[in-house]
């Protein structure tokens, strides 16, 4: 699976641009289906880098690398994975779903 399309580079915003908004858009989600590892990206570089809401261990904004991830392998060879049915939705939201937990 690509985890970075085309379509989903362009509604990307470029690094820096959500920081002062209040809600930024989360656009996509990123996941490992044998952990509770979940990415849910706000902000691309246009290259490598991401940044977005990490829900694992701990459930913090930070950064993240495209590389790196595609370069993740669980067991059985099996990979990270994009949530193809997830919809752009505000980050209060999604944090809000992640408390709920």
């Amino acid at each position: 699976m690509e985890l970075l399309t085309d379509e989903l580079r362009k509604q990307l915003p470029l690094l820096g641009v959500t920081e002062g908004q209040k809600d930024p858009m989360v656009i996509c989600k990123f996941f490992t289906p044998w952990t509770g590892w979940t990415l849910y990206i706000m902000e691309f570089d246009g290259n490598d880098t991401f940044f977005g809401l990490v829900d694992s261990h701990e459930v913090e904004l930070g950064y993240s690398s495209l590389s790196e991830i595609e370069s993740i392998k669980g067991p059985f060879g099996l990979t990270v994975e994009r949530d193809l049915h997830f919809e752009p939705t505000p980050l209060s939201i999604i944090r809000s779903h992640i408390e709920r937990r």
